[in-house]
């Protein structure tokens, strides 16, 4: 239970961190190109690379499983599910699985666009 309340406290936080550096980004650069989700997936990857190399257990410094899910699972989810999808597939690669990385970064990039237009085409259908 601890860890759903730790969790959902990160990812309250980290989404209204979101939401400013979105919008601070947006402001700065008129909204035309989506810097602002470029901004936020970047520095969500590498606090994410950063903290779970930092709180690993072949780090010198030990960090619980609490804090580690309510600064990964939490802040950096909320702020963005990049960071994780980054973070996977860095793991793969640095397991030496070159394929199955491929393929989750592929994959993910191809699914993710055509399930996105699949939406956006199903609520179209819906709101005519």
């Amino acid at each position: 239970m601890l860890a759903y309340l730790l969790i959902g406290i990160g990812s309250a936080l980290g989404g209204m961190a979101r939401y400013f550096a979105q919008g601070v980004i947006a402001a700065m650069t008129g909204g035309a190109f989506p810097y602002g989700t470029m901004f936020v997936n970047v520095t969500g990857s590498i606090v994410i690379g950063f903290f779970a190399t930092f709180s690993g257990p072949d780090s010198r410094f030990i960090v619980g499983t609490p804090a580690r899910q309510f600064v990964m699972v939490g802040i950096c989810g909320g702020y963005t599910t990049f960071s994780t999808f980054s973070l996977e597939t860095l793991n793969l690669l640095r397991d030496g699985e070159l394929i199955p990385a491929a393929l989750n970064a592929a994959g993910s990039v191809a699914l993710c666009l055509i399930f996105v237009w699949l939406g956006h085409v199903m609520a179209a259908t819906l709101s005519q």
